[in-house]
């Protein structure tokens, strides 16, 4: 409990016993009918009410009188001191001494006010401990001896020595050194992982074990600590359209409120007196109005539904989904077609080298060849060509490399003219190839104009992909489709392994934002198209789509930016968790906001009837904000989902 909090409870718990005092002495003292008692009756007693008001409402008339200062009249502030200084007026004038519903108010407001900051308290709470990822500092090694510096002054490569209970402060690749991570900050898994040498490990995770050196491969600013922390303390900021609607009706509903009071006041006692030519009662309609006053409040409103997104931005960042708004969280909810890159997405992305057909060469001379050629490439298909070849790439040997996108590379290699990529590429030369009757990535070498063979890369789905795909369907997502660069025959094949209703394939980076285009066209207008990638050439895309969703740990930077969401793990059943997560958030934030004007409304016309008294304000008042707010802390249980 903060300092704040310790001391609103004091001042509820010291007003309370004195008002249970102040009752006390009006019921056994003031009544007994001596002269002392008739003394205390009037302005003394009214001035020990007073001062438990001041204790309990001081703040509430600040504010007030701010808002009165700053032009910024009509706030729920406002409503309370109008309609709690109204009451009280009405008890000296009517000389009845019942100044307790104007203070119960007050304190009844109160305690759900404390109950408002608890539970942002709580909210925030789980959110510091995710910010507690922030590294303090970054171990570099100057003459056998460890020197501690701030993490933003790391230049990119420069070796970082990481001790055990240390978090890693810098994105890098191991050197040097074993050990296990706690990443269940980044990704919400709690199983510690195993690292090596050549392993890539990311800032914010907790090195359990043994000592690592790391090389580090990005500055502090890029690293992946900076992004989720930039990604959460932003994402308050942007704001759903149902918050935007809760703010849009506050700024209308509570003058209309106050005004409305008003007119409860004046114009039916002059009605009475001047029409009908009776008694006015006005202090029976100003009661009335006050009593309207209070019900109007709309704390229950402008206090749960912020309270209801925060709560579920909070509760997804615990597992490793970074929704950068409560907008995207919204819309997330909403998601009914699913649109999925292959590689590094459904896919492990990491390739390997299953086959070497050669024809007018060895298969060792082959692929050596093809690895010259794609040495300067930072494709995962690239990178499983030179891990085949198994050994030191001489660079000085390849001239002339030429990247043409979505068909392969030509380079120089050794004086020859060297061709190495997919089909396309092979008619795009006017070479004839020769199919390959295995699944998989075909890359088909050409050496000075003739075919040399094709070397055959296959990439598995990730463990979960499939039970990822069941998930959503079960979770109401009506359509999956897979866009991916990959021939026909593997994008089936995969497609059919994981239960994907749709696949393209061959496509360009280009031709996938027409595709989504195109679903974007067809779909109806309710419907909400979430395209999920991780590379470069992704980008594009996630940002087309309704809703972008990355994956963070492999994902490229143009790609993390580009998105909505972020999934720290690349883990895709977090794709349905995120989707059950945004929706659990929004079913609370619609029971709140019906349940809430149902009673406020039903209590507004009871208080104009003067069926409604200033206990059932209360409750229309401090008892709906508070049933709200316990709701809206629902939403940062999201563990079990």
């Amino acid at each position: 409990m903060t300092k704040k909090q310790k001391k609103a409870l004091r001042r509820i718990i010291i007003a309370a016993a004195e008002l249970i005092l102040v009752n006390i002495i009006s019921r056994f003292v003031v009544l007994g009918g001596t002269p002392f008692s008739r003394l205390l009756y009037g302005i003394p007693l009214a001035a020990l009410y007073l001062a438990i008001y001041i204790i309990i409402g001081g703040d509430i008339l600040r504010k007030a009188f701010r808002g009165i200062i700053n032009r910024q009249i009509f706030d729920e502030n406002f409503l309370m001191a109008v309609a709690t200084l109204g009451a009280f007026a009405l008890a000296i004038y009517e000389r009845s001494a019942d100044y307790n519903e104007s203070i119960s108010v007050l304190l009844f407001y109160q305690v759900g006010e404390f109950f408002q900051s608890y539970a942002v308290g709580k909210s925030r709470k789980n959110i510091a401990q995710l910010m507690d990822i922030r590294p303090d500092y970054a171990n570099i090694e100057k003459d056998g001896k460890l020197e501690q510096v701030s993490p933003d002054t790391v230049e990119i490569g420069t070796i970082i020595v990481v001790q055990p209970g240390e978090k890693v402060p810098l994105d890098g690749i191991i050197v040097e050194g074993s050990s296990t991570l706690n990443t269940s900050a980044l990704t919400g898994e709690s199983l510690p992982r195993e690292v090596s040498a050549n392993d890539e490990i990311i800032s914010g995770s907790i090195n359990l074990t043994g000592v690592l050196k790391v090389k580090t491969t990005k500055a502090f600013g890029e690293s992946t600590v900076s992004k989720i922390l930039e990604l959460v303390e932003n994402a308050s900021s942007r704001k759903s359209k149902s918050e935007e609607f809760i703010s849009k009706f506050a700024r209308i509903y509570t003058p209309a409120v106050v005004y409305s009071a008003l007119a409860l006041a004046v114009l039916p006692p002059l009605v009475r007196l001047f029409i009908l030519q009776t008694s006015g009662e006005w202090q029976t309609w100003i009661y009335r109005a006050l009593t309207f006053l209070v019900i109007s409040c709309p704390c229950a409103l402008v206090i749960s539904i912020p309270l209801s997104f925060f709560a579920g931005l909070g509760g997804a960042s615990r597992e490793g989904i970074l929704i950068k708004g409560s907008n995207y969280l919204e819309t997330l909810s909403k998601t009914k077609i699913l649109v999925f890159d292959k590689t590094g997405t459904l896919t492990k992305g990491v390739f390997e080298v299953t086959g070497v057909h050669h024809n007018i060469m060895e298969n060792k001379k082959l692929l050596e060849y093809a690895a010259l050629a794609e040495s300067a490439s930072s494709h995962p298909i690239s990178k499983s060509l030179l891990a085949a070849h198994g050994k030191e790439i001489d660079r000085s040997r390849v001239t002339n490399i030429e990247e043409i996108s979505g068909h392969g590379i030509t380079a120089t290699v050794d004086g020859k003219s060297i061709a190495a990529g997919n089909a396309k590429l092979m008619q795009k030369l006017g070479i004839e190839y020769c199919d390959c009757h295995k699944v998989g990535t075909i890359i088909h070498i050409a050496i000075d104009g003739e075919y040399a063979g094709h070397i055959v890369i296959s990439d598995v789905p990730k463990p979960n992909s499939r039970i990822a795909i069941n998930e959503l369907k079960k979770s109401g997502v009506e359509k999956t489709v897979m866009l991916t660069g990959d021939s026909q025959k593997v994008a089936e094949q995969v497609a059919a392994e994981l239960g994907l209703d749709e696949v393209h394939s061959e496509l360009l980076p280009a031709d996938k934002v027409n595709q989504v285009e195109d679903l974007l066209a067809n779909k109806n207008s309710n419907t909400v198209l979430a395209f999920v990638g991780d590379g470069i050439n992704d980008a594009p895309v996630l940002s087309r789509a309704d809703i972008g969703i990355a994956m963070g740990a492999m994902g490229s930077d143009a790609a993390i930016e580009a998105a909505d969401v972020v999934l720290m793990d690349d883990d895709p059943l977090k794709i349905s968790k995120a989707i059950k997560i945004s929706r659990k958030c929004i079913g609370i934030v619609y029971q709140n906001i019906w349940f809430a004007l149902a009673v406020k409304f039903a209590c507004l016309a009871l208080g104009a009837l003067g069926i409604a008294n200033m206990w059932l304000a209360i409750f229309a008042d401090v008892g709906v904000m508070v049933i709200a707010v316990l709701n809206a802390i629902r939403a940062l249980s999201v563990k079990k989902i």
